[in-house]
């Protein structure tokens, strides 16, 4: 598991270079990142190698955050795979709250229940 950070910042240009400055100043690589507009605020969620350094970097921007555990995954490459995945969770009554890529390919998913959506992706092979 990892942690997630959510930040709601004003929906225009820089945003996402004020957020990514921050976190270079301290260090941080980002992981994974989803960013989207809900305007007049945009949501960014973003995984990083460091929680510490990231949460001083938020509050040396005085960005206000949330965070909560994700899970990362590797989706074999093969068709279906994340179909398997979504009925599997669906049948369990799992919601998906957020899901995205990782720099390396991985998968974020960040689920109502996550260490039951992490027994139940392994149990149809997914790490």
């Amino acid at each position: 598991m990892a942690i997630e950070f959510t930040v709601l910042m004003d929906d225009q240009p820089g945003s996402l270079a004020v957020l990514t400055e921050n976190l270079n100043q301290k260090a941080v690589s980002i992981v994974a990142l989803h960013a989207t507009p809900c305007r007049p605020k945009g949501v960014i969620q973003f995984v990083t190698s460091n929680t510490d350094a990231t949460v001083e970097a938020l509050r040396h921007a005085g960005l206000d955050y949330e965070t909560c555990e994700v899970l990362v995954l590797t989706l074999p490459g093969e068709p279906g795979v994340l179909m398997r995945l979504a009925r599997a969770l669906a049948d369990a009554g799992i919601n998906v709250n957020a899901f995205y890529s990782t720099m390396s390919g991985q998968v974020v998913v960040n689920a109502g229940d996550r260490v039951v959506a992490q027994q139940i992706a392994m149990s149809i092979g997914i790490r």
